[in-house]
């Protein structure tokens, strides 16, 4: 026996016009979906695109692998360069606190070997621009002796391990000579030397 179907259910029937929107909105929403999908592959591209990605964060592995190879050298090369001026330092630059007795017992010892007598001295600190730590340090010596004696003092002087500069000098003949046939090696000069040195001060006090 035929049935009739009746598609009425709580008063919506198919040919209610809210069901026919309904249904073609959830046709526009299945179709956007599916074009989602396809435009932006969310589960995984094609062979071919997986292995572009492979190949470009392998480049960009190996250049991040560079770069940390170059700042590794780089920074060995500062801590070298640090190590290196901190010797130098500790080797030629006198510190503030005995650099007065060390340095005028150089410079006697030195005026010694040379057979040249030292006489007054006389010290003038300079600031060194751009730094807090280092000042040079001006020393006038007046000295006594020979041209020969004179020459082999300033060659000491030029070879001490206390980084001794010699700046300027001036040289005359004691008053007694006046007047006598000059440039004679044993004839006596009164020579003021003006020696330079660098000084440290860890504290940053200056001199």
């Amino acid at each position: 026996m035929p049935r009739n179907f009746n598609f009425e259910w709580k008063g919506v029937t198919a040919k209610d016009p809210r069901v026919v929107m309904r249904a073609i909105i959830g046709l526009l929403l299945a179709a956007n979906l599916v074009a989602a999908v396809i435009a932006f592959k969310p589960f995984g591209g094609s062979a071919e695109d997986l292995r572009r990605q492979t190949e470009m964060q392998r480049s960009q592995l190996a250049r991040a692998q560079a770069n940390l190879a170059n700042t590794r050298k780089m920074v060995e090369k500062v801590q070298a360069a640090r190590t290196q001026g901190d010797q130098f330092m500790t080797k030629y630059v006198q510190d503030r606190r005995t650099m007065a007795s060390t340095i005028l017992e150089e410079i006697n010892q030195l005026a010694t070997q040379a057979g040249i007598k030292a006489g007054q001295e006389a010290f003038s600190p300079e600031l060194v621009e751009g730094s807090d730590t280092i000042s040079m340090l001006s020393i006038s010596v007046g000295f006594e002796g020979t041209y020969a004696s004179l020459a082999k003092l300033v060659n000491l002087l030029d070879r001490s391990p206390r980084f001794l500069i010699v700046e300027n000098m001036v040289a005359s003949a004691p008053q007694s000579q006046t007047g006598q046939a000059a440039g004679q090696a044993d004839k006596a000069l009164n020579v003021t030397l003006r020696i330079d040195t660098f000084v440290r001060d860890e504290s940053g006090a200056g001199l």
